[in-house]
């Protein structure tokens, strides 16, 4: 492929409508995004979400995914994951992306399909990725290596479906000591529920394609896991080990996040003025003046003038 096309990622290469920054523009300085053309790449999700975007293959020329790929090299940091890529145009990606600038080919982990380049270091939250069949293992591939590359711990319990239901119970300590569980079955999709009734922390079911006529492909194991008794299980798009692995990450990533201060914290509520002082108590009202004793009756008058001598 032309080389020149993958170096539209770099920063000031870019020619309007085709690979200009638009985080240069005003009007998308919210929201940051590179124009290639046939794609926009969203360069603002490492802030967001801790991780860049992920390339999803099919429907894609190999030439797209290595421009795509090239962009979030340059221009982001953490891992650049492509999914779902088959050999042959996984091995075009990686050298065209190879030949183009400083990074190397990645690495292609062929039972996942999976293409990555700058993998997570392990970050401390565990995930344990059980199957309940070996048919389930495609999925479970695809699931642990995309929780590997974004940083979490993966410990695989493959084929200890319900049909041998003392080869779960063998291991469910070690299962229930994992942060985050993946169960992926297919069939009725039984596991899931008997997985979350063992275990308190989070439950995230992958309903897979694998059984006979009603399986439907996958729909009965998907009403089952959506139905399922064991309260709060999380499930996930048939065969999706993909999205699985990413709904771990997401309880991973809230978790260790810090949790920004409101933007406009409430000023502190006043403290009330000091209270006046209580009116004193009246003192005790005096005591009624008494009432005058009985007036004296006036001397009466004399009746006759009496005579002197």
């Amino acid at each position: 492929m032309d080389h020149g096309q993958l170096n539209e990622g770099q920063p000031g290469q870019g020619q309007p409508g085709q690979g200009q920054p638009e985080e240069d523009r005003p009007d998308q300085a919210l929201t940051p995004a590179l124009a290639l053309g046939f794609a926009t790449v969203d360069l603002d999700r490492p802030r967001r979400q801790g991780l860049p975007e992920v390339i999803y293959a099919p429907g894609k020329r190999p030439g797209e995914i290595a421009a795509i790929a090239a962009a979030l090299l340059a221009r982001t940091s953490g891992p650049v994951l492509v999914t779902r890529v088959e050999p042959g145009a996984a091995a075009q990606v990686s050298a065209d992306v190879a030949a183009a600038g400083e990074h190397g080919p990645g690495g292609y982990n062929a039972p996942a399909r999976l293409l990555s380049w700058r993998p997570a270091s392990p970050g401390g939250c565990r995930v344990a990725v059980v199957t309940a069949g070996t048919a389930d293992g495609p999925v479970a591939d695809e699931a642990a290596a995309v929780a590997r590359a974004t940083g979490l711990e993966v410990t695989e319990f493959r084929d200890v479906g319900v049909a041998g239901l003392h080869r779960l119970l063998t291991v469910a300590g070690d299962i229930g000591a994992a942060d985050v569980v993946v169960v992926i079955a297919g069939m009725e999709g039984a596991l899931a529920s008997a997985v979350a009734g063992l275990v308190g922390v989070p439950v995230v079911a992958v309903p897979t394609s694998t059984g006979y006529g009603a399986a439907l492909e996958g729909i009965t194991a998907l009403l089952a896991m959506m139905t399922s008794c064991a309260a709060g299980v999380c499930v996930v798009n048939i065969d999706s080990g993909f999205g699985a692995a990413m709904a771990a990450y997401r309880l991973a990533f809230s978790l260790r996040r810090p949790h920004p201060a409101p933007p406009h914290p409430a000023p502190p509520h006043p403290a009330p003025p000091h209270p006046a002082p209580p009116h004193p108590a009246p003192p005790h009202p005096a005591p009624p003046h008494p009432a005058p004793p009985h007036p004296v009756p006036p001397h009466p008058a004399p009746r006759g003038r009496v005579s002197g001598p």
